[in-house]
């Protein structure tokens, strides 16, 4: 056993039920567990490791709830800076259709270099294209050396353009393959245990990418294995008209239709559910994503999330992308909620700490997880720690120091601990070379999109 011992913090925000908070604050823990936590002096004194978090606040750890991990090859490409959701995907999708196993890969681990430094502990990610011979595996084994908590799903596409889909038909599969591996990936990686750090989801991407029938079959084989279920749901006008004209049902009314709902599904954006469907999600409590950024970025509209999220549905953040959000920082994410809400003229749409709660709470409910997204002893070792004696936080730390992390510019985080491991200390990410891992995942971004990648 080994244990960690963090003394003297600032001020520790649990995230609980009842808000706990302790200045001169600390944390122990043995092995990946929380053992103890509260003010200094009546914590163990001594320990294998032991950090000073003196001027810090500490915090649990974030839980990101729906992203693209191989799309920070493809940022802010010029043909898909001014588009809606339909044309941003079709100008992407034949460059995707070039992605390797190596491509895979090196995006994952950028995408979670973003992720860990901006606070963010455990991931879900959803690729849903796998071409030249990449597979789900090349993400789980860059996760693992990471060292970061991970939802991996098994997305896919099997409707092309000549079935009447929106993506080429070079960049669907077969769907009985699609079944196959997918039943093949949970039986080899998918850990249902407390404290968990892989778990496998099953992500079918769309309605105008995928059948009915596949939709059906993928979320009677998760139910089967006791594994979650995730898609893309409601999130444009356009999605929605698809639906209508193709099935006859709104999106919303597609999914329940599928069996799409319920406390094992979560659905990224829905930006467009109409009032009647919002109370059916919130009464079968059925998770939401909800993207921000994402949805500004390729105008989609604006989530109802407060009605969503009283009307009884689990709801977390998604920083979604990284090519319609063009970044991963689930802390400036959480400020984006903040703001978008109140854009609709209500100044208390969504308070700092409730956008706090979406991103910790909230996101642990939204994958499932009782075992993170608040500080308690016998809870995973997962949090996070920002100095508030910074040029960032200068004059707002002082006053609300938590608030003060979303209406004050977002920092990078100084301390990361991830089942009991430090993996960002001084805002370093520990055991991984940055400037190596960069320079490689350029080369092929630009390879990517000239058509160059061997």
């Amino acid at each position: 056993m080994t244990s960690l011992l963090i003394q003297h913090a600032d001020l520790i925000v649990s995230m609980d039920d009842n808000d706990t908070r302790w200045t001169d604050g600390g944390i122990y823990v043995v092995d990946n567990v929380i053992q103890q936590i509260g003010q200094t002096e009546h914590l163990p004194q001594n320990a294998d490791h032991t950090l000073n978090a003196r001027n810090m606040l500490i915090l649990p750890g974030l839980v990101n709830t729906h992203h693209h991990f191989y799309q920070t090859l493809t940022r802010n490409l010029p043909a898909a800076q001014n588009a809606n959701l339909f044309h941003w995907l079709r100008t992407h999708y034949p460059i995707w259709a070039r992605l390797t196993p190596e491509a895979i890969s090196i995006s994952t681990k950028i995408a979670l270099a973003e992720l860990m430094l901006s606070g963010c502990t455990t991931s879900s990610d959803h690729t849903y294209i796998w071409p030249n011979g990449a597979r789900l595996d090349d993400q789980i084994q860059a996760a693992n050396e990471m060292g970061a908590r991970f939802h991996a799903a098994r997305g896919s596409m099997s409707v092309g353009e000549s079935q009447g889909g929106l993506p080429p038909d070079e960049v669907v599969e077969q769907e009985d393959a699609i079944l196959r591996d997918s039943q093949r990936l949970i039986e080899s990686y998918h850990d249902a245990s407390r404290y968990a750090m892989l778990r496998i989801v099953l992500a079918p991407c769309s309605p105008f990418s995928v059948s009915p029938v596949l939709m059906r079959e993928s979320v009677a084989l998760a139910r089967s294995y006791g594994v979650h279920s995730h898609t893309h749901l409601a999130e444009t006008l356009d999605e929605a008209e698809y639906c209508i004209t193709t099935f006859g049902k709104t999106p919303v009314e597609l999914a329940e239709d599928l069996g799409w709902v319920g406390p094992d599904v979560w659905h990224a954006h829905m930006v467009h559910p109409g009032t009647d469907e919002i109370n059916r999600l919130g009464q079968s409590r059925t998770g939401i994503a909800h993207c921000p950024s994402s949805n500004m970025r390729l105008a989609s509209g604006i989530a109802p999330i407060r009605l969503l999220w009283e009307a009884g549905a689990r709801l977390g953040l998604g920083v979604d992308g990284s090519a319609s959000n063009d970044g991963s920082h689930l802390l400036a994410e959480a400020r984006q909620a903040l703001l978008l809400q109140r854009v609709t003229g209500n100044p208390a749409a969504l308070s700092a700490r409730e956008a706090f709660w979406l991103a910790t709470r909230g996101g642990a409910a939204t994958l499932g997880r009782d075992d993170i997204g608040y500080l308690a002893p016998g809870m995973a070792a997962d949090f996070i720690g920002y100095h508030l004696d910074t040029l960032d936080l200068a004059g707002g730390a002082v006053h609300d120091p938590l608030a003060a992390l979303i209406f004050c510019h977002p920092p990078k985080v100084d301390l990361s601990v991830i089942n009991g491991r430090v993996r960002v200390q001084d805002q370093q990410l520990l055991d991984v070379d940055l400037p190596i891992l960069i320079e490689r995942h350029n080369a092929i971004a630009l390879a990517l999109a000239r058509g160059e990648l061997q």
